[in-house]
């Protein structure tokens, strides 16, 4: 039985860590539903090479409607840790426990959430400080899963054990 994964996005998020995710969701029996301020807009991603089409709005959808979030990176989830319903909706998967995928920049959305403190976590190099800052025991490794729920990986290259443990959660 497939799961239901919500994924929060805008422009400019980085376009392979959409894409081949999504994908490795599709082909694996999930449904994946795309979730922006604005249902029908369609984002692009930062390297021109994709657009989604958003199929819901954050004000019509709940965090218990899902099994799983996905927070793709690029500049995406910057851009959506300044509303606060992005922030809430993302805190609500942290504590509900349910499975987390972060990529890259991802986890931008759970710092700003403050649901990082104590969990092994990883993320781009640039967001290290900051999530060391908000407690997490960050490491330097291609994917980290954190108390069968957290699964956090750095940059493209890390997108296959990115994918398998993410796959692994949902099973």
């Amino acid at each position: 039985m497939g799961k239901k994964i919500a994924c929060l996005i805008t422009d400019l998020y980085e376009d392979v860590e959409y894409q081949e995710p999504s994908r490795a969701f599709a082909e694996a029996g999930h449904e994946m539903m795309t979730i922006e301020k604005e249902k029908g807009k369609t984002v692009k991603g930062k390297q021109g090479k994709s657009e989604v089409k958003v199929d819901e709005s954050i004000d019509n959808v709940k965090p218990e409607d899902f099994d799983a979030l996905f927070i793709p990176g690029g500049f995406s989830p910057d851009q959506l840790r300044e509303d606060e319903r992005f922030v809430q909706f993302a805190k609500a998967f942290m504590d509900e426990k349910k499975p987390v995928f972060a990529i890259c920049h991802g986890p931008q959305l759970l710092l700003t959430a403050k649901t990082l403190e104590g969990r092994d976590a990883t993320g781009y190099k640039s967001i290290r400080v900051d999530m060391e800052y908000a407690g997490a025991k960050y490491q330097d490794k291609e994917v980290m899963v954190c108390g069968n729920q957290l699964v956090t990986s750095r940059e493209p290259k890390d997108i296959p054990a990115f994918n398998r443990e993410a796959l692994n959660l949902l099973k």
